[in-house]
């Protein structure tokens, strides 16, 4: 696995803004972000980091910020990761003072990006991106900043800032990011629901197990009714059929009963009950009402009796 070398020289002759002094931090005081989105390297890819740290050691420093336990980890939790399997007890990092959750989460974002390209990333992880870049906490001129600071960081050769500035001029409307992502505007729509979604149903639509149009409607129902979905998701598929049923079920909290929950999911539609009418015959309703009687009228007779019956019976 190449890793680009990092020239601590040539990082601190940057400007005021980018200087930041490398310290060795213990693995142990290290914690992941509080928000990651982003899942860390398995497989070959892990190894890889593994083999090169044991032979080199972390070539690039890692960024954190100060948390209660020690730091949080910006940008390196695969470092971190490889690290501790390799058995290094300490990591270089640079330690990022005073930095706002916005300011925390572009640069959390932004390296993901510069490392692995948008088209590598789950869909989940693509909704999260597309959400930030859609809000308005990414603002343009701190964002260039942060991303050449980290390509001076991450990887230099991989990406050019003319790239990213090309990206970043026209805002981040969803017209503008469909375009830049390459995109269709109703795939950015269909994103940015994803991305409403709980964490266990996010990872089902990464998986495949839900689909990302069904994922579109479960993301309108109420987090607890999610949470309820999910749990019964081991026993029952979700299409996009029940899917739109849960959806249409749900109350105007995004609530779905959890009888009509299974229901649904058992491939039964939810039907309204129908209501039942009940005729008079023409004596009865001759002797109690004139033919003058209006419905409303009759209606709240008939009520008041059946009350003083149903009252009276009961003493």
């Amino acid at each position: 696995m190449n890793i680009p070398q990092f020239d601590l020289n040539s990082f601190l002759a940057t400007p005021t803004a980018l200087q930041n002094a490398v310290k060795q931090i213990p693995c142990e005081m290290l914690r992941p972000y509080h928000n990651h989105r982003f899942a860390l390297y398995t497989g070959e890819r892990l190894d890889d980091m593994v083999a090169s740290i044991k032979a080199n050691g972390v070539i690039s420093p890692i960024i954190v910020q100060p948390c209660d336990i020690g730091y949080e980890i910006l940008i390196g939790h695969n470092r971190w990761n490889a690290s501790q399997i390799a058995g290094i007890t300490t990591i270089p990092a640079i330690v990022k003072e005073g930095l706002s959750e916005q300011e925390a989460e572009m640069y959390v974002i932004e390296s993901n990006l510069i490392q692995r390209g948008f088209d590598n990333l789950k869909i989940s992880e693509r909704a999260s991106v597309i959400a930030l870049r859609h809000s308005e906490m990414f603002s343009q001129g701190k964002r260039n900043d942060i991303i050449h600071e980290l390509q001076m960081l991450e990887n230099p050769e991989k990406i050019t800032s003319s790239q990213f500035e090309t990206k970043l001029q026209s805002g981040d409307s969803k017209q503008n990011i469909a375009e830049n992502y390459g995109m269709s505007r109703a795939s950015v729509a269909r994103l940015l629901r994803i991305d409403k979604l709980i964490f266990e149903l996010k990872g089902l639509v990464d998986s495949g197990k839900i689909a990302v149009r069904s994922g579109v409607e479960l993301s309108y129902l109420s987090e607890e009714t999610q949470l309820e979905i999910a749990e019964l998701s081991e026993n029952y598929s979700i299409d996009m059929k029940k899917s739109k049923l849960l959806r249409e079920s749900a109350d105007e909290n995004g609530n779905v009963k959890n009888s009509d929950i299974i229901r649904i999911l058992d491939g039964k539609k939810i039907t309204a009950e129908k209501s039942k009418s009940v005729k008079i015959n023409s004596d009865t309703f001759n002797r109690y009402f004139q033919p003058s009687a209006k419905p409303k009228e009759i209606t709240e007779t008939i009520e008041k009796a059946l009350e003083f019956y149903f009252k009276n019976r009961q003493e």
